[in-house]
């Protein structure tokens, strides 16, 4: 993607999300069922949500999947990356 603009930009989804919501979809995805623990702390936001203005603005650019696609195609990515690494240190061991 080619811009004039040299400034940070927020990228991401636009739907509100609390952060138990997002452990529970990523569970989903990874179909891994864990249990979620609260640890005593300072409370934040209540949920969280990316304001996509300042990219479509100067990028012209907006996500195009809802949040769920794009956790699952990088859930997916990393899964691989994860299964060839151990591919690769098993043949190291092998030789």
């Amino acid at each position: 993607m080619d811009s004039d603009f040299g400034g940070p930009v927020n990228v991401g989804s636009d739907e509100m999300v609390t952060i138990n919501a997002l452990a529970e979809l990523i569970m989903q995805i990874a179909d891994k069922k864990l249990s979620i623990r609260h640890v005593p702390g300072p409370l934040g936001v209540r949920g969280r949500n990316s304001d996509n203005r300042l990219t479509r603005n100067k990028l012209g650019w907006a996500p195009s999947q809802p949040l769920r696609e794009g956790l699952k195609k990088t859930y997916e990515w990393i899964e691989g990356q994860v299964e060839d690494a151990r591919r690769d240190s098993t043949i190291a061991v092998a030789v």
